[in-house]
């Protein structure tokens, strides 16, 4: 008599299953445009005053009001962050890294916009839901539709980059929280 050990049950939407994975990639790659380019459109609106933004002088002078020291260098910074971070979150391009830029930038962005409400247009939900949404990026990674998936130390240990990029960027989002007025 032989005996077969139960074969576990295959749930159709487990992202290790063969049959679903361009179906999480796809939606990994719907959702790294949509934020990422997002993103970049915020930045340029301070970087350039593009798609109806201020541009850097206004930038700086609200930076100047909400207490950073260095207000035009923190302008400057917070716009190529948004930029960049979001072109390369867009393009699934040093994932980990890009997404936690924005990520600390999102923090900096709660600390100021947080009034005491919750919901738009006087509260801080947008930028939770993009905090949210990026540093769900930078832990899952792009997936294989990415500017990453050619580098293949980058599609190794995924989690452990997410972990230390998240970390750089809360530390360095509360160094910069702290040095301001």
């Amino acid at each position: 008599m032989t005996t077969t050990s139960p074969t576990p049950p295959v749930t159709a939407d487990a992202p290790g299953d063969a049959t679903t994975l361009p179906a999480y990639d796809l939606g990994l790659l719907v959702l790294r445009l949509g934020l990422g380019l997002t993103m970049a459109g915020h930045g340029l609106q301070k970087l350039f005053g593009w798609f109806g933004g201020s541009g850097l002088d206004a930038t700086s002078q609200f930076f100047a009001s909400v207490g950073y020291p260095a207000p035009d260098a923190m302008a400057v910074v917070a716009a190529l962050t948004e930029t960049l971070g979001g072109l390369g979150v867009a393009l699934g391009l040093l994932t980990p890294l890009a997404g936690a830029a924005v990520v600390g930038t999102m923090l900096n962005a709660l600390a100021v916009t947080w009034t005491g409400s919750f919901f738009s247009p006087d509260g801080p939900e947008y930028v939770i839901m993009l905090l949210a949404a990026f540093t769900a990026l930078t832990l899952t990674g792009p997936g294989r539709y990415s500017a990453d998936s050619f580098v293949p130390v980058l599609n190794r240990h995924r989690l452990v980059y997410g972990l230390a990029a998240l970390a750089l960027a809360v530390i360095t989002a509360g160094v910069v929280l702290l040095v301001r007025d």
